[in-house]
């Protein structure tokens, strides 16, 4: 699953487990949510356990957020659902033809301009918390 994938299904997975939080949060339940197998909410919401953006119990319980959704932003959940630092929203593609002029300068020329962009991507998410979100879902009307 592609990165912009997890993202959007792991804000999704924050923002069910807040509005439903008197409720249980099973992968069942969640993947109805979001129309996906639980296999996949299940890896999703172990990375964002590992992040330390929700509490997961065995069985029956569920899941929970591990702390306000004041204090989630955007960015968090971004870093979470990386597979790793080269995971980025823009990739250049691998092994352009050598023998191009373009082939050959076109890492070069796009690389510094896309750090640019993932910088200022990952800056507009940071000042965007959880809590943001769900009053757009919660009350669309007055956002």
């Amino acid at each position: 699953m592609a990165i912009n994938s997890r993202f959007a299904v792991g804000v999704h997975i924050l923002s069910l487990l807040e509005v439903n939080k008197d409720g249980r949060n099973t992968s069942d339940y969640i993947a109805a949510s979001v129309n996906t197998n639980p296999v996949v909410v299940r890896r999703i919401t172990s990375m964002l356990s590992k992040a330390g953006l929700v509490l997961t119990s065995p069985g029956v319980a569920g899941a929970k957020l591990a702390r306000p959704v004041e204090h989630i932003t955007l960015y968090d959940v971004y870093k979470a659902v990386r597979d790793d630092e080269t995971d980025r929203l823009f990739a250049i593609h691998d092994k352009p033809n050598p023998d191009c002029s373009v082939g050959q300068h076109i890492q070069g020329a796009l690389e510094t301009n896309l750090r640019q962009v993932q910088a200022a991507m990952e800056n507009e998410l940071a000042g965007i918390t959880l809590s943001q979100v769900i009053r757009s879902i919660v009350q669309p009307e007055q956002v």
